[in-house]
């Protein structure tokens, strides 16, 4: 059965909401590096493991199926990536899977059809090439707009260290391709390090929409691509009311501003349009990097945020690029000025979905009108849970906790029901395997909440007559209303004080009750037993020290 958990949320400087009324249920745990999901319309969650496995999961037993194994190449944070239900599922039951195949070289997006339990028919819908010399940042999430356009993410392809020093990885020497983000994230004529949209058709081929960043035709570009210049856009979602693209970008890690640009920070972004998001020249509200010669360290001028250029000679598209856009959010290992909320520590940015609340969801144990047009956005290895409230011109006003005693390690995946409950992944304690792996889901109790009817008891048997203290002020209201109390001796009224004293003068086991009222008129009870006329035995014993001869 799944575990059922209430928890509080930490009050913020907006929300409303009343932190009692929110229900964890652990749905299924133990996964092997959960990467995403996507919500059936029968309520299933389709949930992906990084090694290749994909799973079908009940939303209240949590009994699996296993879809497929899918054979991929699992090293430099490649493998299984991201997963997307056909928006027309019901009728074709098509599911698509982003991975890092074992027999090519890059990353490709499939389409598969599930039929008897298991996942048949592939076809390739698109792919692009990588380099497997060195890790990693390979981004990997699918997604279905609301126009029904495709959203893949990429990472930069890119190893993070090495003489780049954790700042802009530019190194144009001969053979350092797995050390520069130029051939990835600022070359208009790749999908590494961006956001792909494309429309797919009923074959499996794909068209480009209307509001790409290059149209097609345009020489020296990927009509596909939607947005570029980004390190590592992991999570990302689409706002289902207005289109716009958020997602998380994972940043370098640079502890401090040097000569060479800006230290390290994460992101969250806003694309409201098709765009240049500056990686790797410029960072969070567009901070510049500098040139940097490999050859001898020197240190030349910034990158110009007006004209961006991309002259590494292994930039295979167009030289000049559009202005880059700043960032949502952005935060270093420290604490940020900009942005205090978000405090310090480690760095891993998620954007999750956006929030639109609906009257019905007061029935369907949906969230609260307090979250409405709010993002849902987490730091991986943080970690922390936020709200990013919005206005009515989508633009940023606060941010506010959403903070779970239960403790989300590693929050790694969300969306929200079309009921207005939450599903969750938790990755677990660690990058590897975890047992603590799970699967969650998060609902909201409308409403007036019964109370909570407790007492203590300061001994539950004992000889004639037996002398009771009870005290029941550890019952509570969730809504903080005052109670009203009623004990019962027997089935039979004897007190409305919080605490009392009783007294049995007849033995055997007699029921103790207290009901509680709260101001709504709301109640609930709470028995125990006490036994008079008898007190259990003490036991002792003891051991006679036996003496026993060896013989050698």
């Amino acid at each position: 059965m799944p575990f059922l958990l209430l928890f509080l949320l930490i009050p913020s400087f907006v929300s409303a909401a009343d932190p009692y009324r929110f229900e964890v249920k652990t749905i299924a745990e133990d996964f092997a590096r959960p990467m995403g999901m996507d919500l059936g319309p029968d309520g299933s969650i389709y949930l992906i493991e990084l090694q290749g496995k994909v799973s079908r999961i009940h939303p209240t037993t949590g009994e699996r199926t296993t879809l497929a194994e899918i054979e991929v190449f699992g090293e430099q944070e490649n493998g299984l990536l991201g997963i997307a239900l056909d928006p027309n599922f019901m009728e074709n039951n098509h599911l698509f899977l982003l991975y890092s195949p074992a027999d090519f070289i890059g990353q490709r997006i499939s389409r598969f059809t599930i039929k008897k339990k298991t996942l048949i028919n592939e076809k390739k819908v698109i792919e692009w090439n990588t380099q497997r010399r060195e890790c990693c940042h390979h981004g990997g999430m699918l997604k279905f707009g609301p126009s029904g356009c495709l959203f893949a993410s990429a990472g930069d392809n890119t190893h993070p260290f090495g003489d780049s020093a954790s700042y802009a990885p530019i190194d144009r020497r001969p053979n350092r391709e797995p050390w520069n983000a130029e051939k990835s994230s600022a070359n208009p004529n790749d999908l590494r390090g961006g956001l792909i949209r494309i429309k797919v058709q009923p074959d499996a081929s794909y068209t480009i929409p209307e509001g790409n960043l290059f149209p097609p035709g345009t020489k020296g570009t990927r009509p596909e691509i939607y947005v570029m210049g980004c390190r590592n856009p992991w999570k990302f979602s689409i706002d289902p009311k207005s289109g716009h693209l958020y997602w998380g970008e994972v940043g370098p890690d640079a502890g401090k501003d040097g000569p060479r640009g800006p230290r390290g920070y994460d992101e969250i972004n806003q694309a409201r349009k098709a765009g240049f998001f500056g990686w790797p020249y410029f960072i969070a509200d567009n901070k510049p990097y500098s040139r940097v010669d490999f050859t001898d360290g020197k240190v030349g001028e910034e990158f110009n945020l007006q004209k961006p250029i991309n002259d590494s000679p292994l930039n295979t598209g167009r030289k000049d690029l559009p202005p880059p856009q700043p960032a949502l959010i952005f935060y270093p290992y420290a604490d940020s000025e900009e942005f205090p909320e978000l405090k310090k520590g480690g760095r891993t940015a998620c954007a999750g979905p956006v929030f639109h609340y609906s009257p019905k969801f007061e029935k369907t144990g949906g969230f609260p009108k307090e979250f409405d047009h709010c993002l849902l956005f987490w730091d991986w290895h943080r970690p922390f849970i936020k709200w990013g409230r919005l206005n009515k011109n989508e633009d940023l006003v606060g941010i506010e906790n959403f903070s779970i005693p239960a403790k989300i390690k590693r929050p790694s995946d969300a969306l929200f029901a079309p009921d207005g409950t939450l599903w969750f992944i938790d990755y677990g304690a660690t990058w590897g395997n975890n047992k603590d792996a799970k699967l969650l889901h998060i609902s909201y109790r409308h409403g007036n909440l019964d109370p909570v009817a407790q007492f203590t008891i300061d001994k539950k048997n004992g000889p004639l007559p037996l002398e009771i203290k009870v005290d029941g002020s550890v019952s509570k209201d969730p809504e903080g209303t005052s109670l009203k109390f009623a004990w019962l001796k027997d089935g039979k009224a004897v007190s409305t004080n919080p605490e009392t004293t009783l007294i049995f003068t007849e033995p055997g086991d007699h029921p103790i009750t207290l009901n509680v009222t709260d101001a709504q008129g709301a109640t609930n009870e709470f028995t125990q037993y006490v036994s008079a006329g008898n007190s259990p035995p003490k036991l002792a014993f003891r051991i006679t020290p036996r003496r026993i001869l060896f013989h050698s």
